[in-house]
């Protein structure tokens, strides 16, 4: 990543200093050429501000820094009085967006230097970063009188993370507000079936309430969204909503994520970080496999469900919380308690209510409902070009046993947007989907092909199911040749679960990567 500096002149101005200036000692470089004499300071670009008064002084300065940046360049701010707080203000805003067309942060790191500037020109610099409005370090020079004692080195990077420093509330609250607006837009649940408007009434209830929820059911149908529905309807609809996944993350890792650290609690850990505890303050916390935690962790949530409080790893300080649990999972945690692998006190803790998401096959009603909604995502993608199921691609979509259901539906759906021009048939569909037995004589859902003959053996739907299940494991390791991560993402499940299900149905990759 390209590296910015971006610093007023300390070059002075014509007329006289202002009375607060003091004659700079003999041999002092000014701050701005001590940062680039540095050894570590090394920029691809540097950015002088000056006034109009101060540019032809500025312009030596400049100079001066062109052997240390490939470009360098100096800008001139309309403003008259560096010492007036509002024209800074109104100055440096647009041209803090200007900087960012110029220098956009996912290429160009940029550090700040406090050191250099009016009092108030410094000070409307950290109310620029800390605001977000300007992505950058901020770096102080320390005066020379005062290196090697106390300060050991010349450049000291200046952080604001520190508890109780004040934050710009206003600008605070209508982040929280839009980012949780923007998360629960989507929160939809599309279907009409029976088990679909019984969800929907079971959310309506909960949602009112500021219980715990559990939401259980298979990968793949949806409960990251009966989540946000019940944070949507519920009093804190307006707050944060922060999604975790707690299968994602090492032991140590999934600690820091939801508890946060302090800085130096572990290697790396260079600076104080919120967890999604503290991040879900006000609002609602998701957290998505649940029974994935391990026993350390179940105890140390537990401890923050029970007080309403928590402490960083590697912190001192009890920091008090409002936030809703939702938590959510496709394992039996019952039977994990059974076994002693999930504790017993956490899981009464979680299951204050308990919400039930229906796999895909026991909605079928729902498939084309569901179809349809996923072809308006595609048609906007491709700009108004729709698509048009046949009647026998939609029956194959009716027989088949959707094992990633909801989730392996919209991926096969958005499939077809890459690959089918107006039409999707029955060969465009994936193998799995494709190879599904359709019934003789019948529609989506029809009678089955005819009466069976007397004494002939049928399979219960719990063996048809499980059937299909592995012929789809099956066919997705045989297409990825063993891939185990490509496989799960074409199945539309978690590399984890696809790993337990090989193991249930003795399926071996066949020497591809894991």
């Amino acid at each position: 990543m390209n590296r910015l500096l971006l610093t007023w002149s300390d070059a002075g101005t014509l007329g006289p200093s202002p009375a607060h200036h003091g004659r700079r000692p003999e041999g002092d470089r000014g701050p701005v050429l001590r940062l680039l004499d540095q050894e570590e300071s090394r920029y691809d670009a540097i950015v002088v501000l000056t006034i109009p008064a101060g540019e032809a002084p500025s312009r030596a300065l400049v100079e001066r820094a062109r052997g240390r940046a490939p470009r360098v360049e100096l800008r001139v701010v309309d403003v008259d009085d560096p010492s007036d707080y509002a024209k800074l203000f109104r100055a440096l805003g647009p041209l803090s967006a200007k900087l960012k067309r110029a220098f956009p942060p996912a290429a160009w790191a940029t550090d700040v230097l406090l050191s250099a500037g009016t009092p108030q020109a410094q000070t409307l610099w950290v109310i620029l970063v800390q605001a977000g409005l300007l992505p950058a370090r901020m770096l102080q020079v320390i005066p020379a009188a005062f290196v090697p004692r106390p300060h050991p080195r010349a450049v000291r990077e200046v952080r604001l993370d520190i508890e109780g420093f004040p934050e710009i509330r206003a600008l605070r609250e209508e982040v929280v507000r839009l980012r949780a607006e923007a998360r629960t837009r989507d929160a939809v649940l599309v279907g009409e079936s029976e088990p679909m408007r019984f969800l929907r009434a079971r959310i309506a209830r909960v949602a009112a309430t500021d219980v715990p929820v559990l939401i259980v059911g298979e990968t793949g149908t949806g409960k990251e969204l009966a989540a946000r529905a019940i944070h949507e309807h519920s009093p804190r609809g307006r707050g944060p909503f922060i999604a975790e996944n707690c299968g994602v993350f090492a032991e140590g890792v999934l600690a820091s994520e939801l508890f946060g650290h302090e800085a130096g609690a572990f290697t790396g850990a260079a600076g104080r970080r919120r967890g999604v505890f503290e991040q879900a303050h006000g609002g609602t916390l998701f957290l998505d496999e649940i029974g994935e935690l391990s026993p350390r962790v179940q105890a140390s949530l537990l401890r923050v469900l029970q007080d309403g409080t928590l402490r960083r790893v590697g912190g001192e300080a009890t920091i008090e919380l409002d936030v809703r649990v939702v938590a959510a999972t496709h394992r039996d945690l019952a039977a994990m308690v059974a076994q002693g692998t999930f504790r017993e006190d956490l899981y009464y803790r979680l299951r204050g209510a308990i919400i039930e998401v229906p796999p895909l096959r026991a909605r079928g009603g729902d498939i084309e409902i569901l179809v349809d909604t996923f072809l308006d995502e595609v048609r906007a993608r491709r700009k108004g070009r729709g698509l048009k199921v046949t009647r026998e691609a939609m029956r194959r979509l009716h027989q088949h046993a959707w094992p990633g259901n909801v989730r392996e539906l919209r991926a096969e759906v958005h499939r077809w947007g890459v690959f089918c021009d107006a039409t999707v048939d029955v060969g465009d569909l994936a193998p799995e989907i494709a190879a599904a037995t359709v019934p003789a004589g019948g529609g989506a859902g029809g009678p089955g092909r005819g009466a069976a003959a007397e004494g002939e053996a049928v399979a219960t739907l719990a063996e048809a199911v499980e059937s299909a299940e592995r012929a789809a494991v099956a066919r997705a390791l045989e297409v990825h040749q063993g891939n185990i991560s490509r496989a799960a993402r074409a199945l539309g499940v978690d590399r984890n679960t696809l790993k337990r299900k090989m193991a249930a149905y003795g399926l071996r990759h066949a020497g591809g990567a894991a």
